[in-house]
């Protein structure tokens, strides 16, 4: 199997790959402009840290050592809409979204 296919999502960007299983989420902090609007939108999978950077979290622990991909988190069911519009907004677009 190669390497996944990520699709860009809605008007501002972000990347999603589209497949029927667990929906897993990443932030590449290179991309990332600290707007915040992420956390805003899904706090229980989002989170600003110190460095100005966002990453994603996975039942309440940060994923931020390390970030990026290797940093990937699970996102419950019930908040794969909330993570979707996160990365929907994200100026950045810097969330990435797969889908095992």
């Amino acid at each position: 199997m190669g390497s996944p296919q990520y699709v860009p999502l809605g008007p501002w960007g972000g990347h999603y790959e589209e497949r029927d299983n667990d929906m897993k989420v990443w932030i590449d902090q290179d991309l990332c402009t600290g707007d915040g609007l992420c956390e805003e939108i899904a706090p229980a999978v989002f989170t600003l840290l110190d460095d100005g950077l966002a990453y994603v979290k996975e039942d309440g622990s940060v994923k931020n050592d390390p970030g990026g991909s290797a940093g990937m988190a699970a996102v419950p069911s019930d908040l794969e809409e909330a993570v979707v519009e996160a990365s929907e907004e994200c100026p950045g677009e810097c969330i990435f979204i797969e889908r095992d």
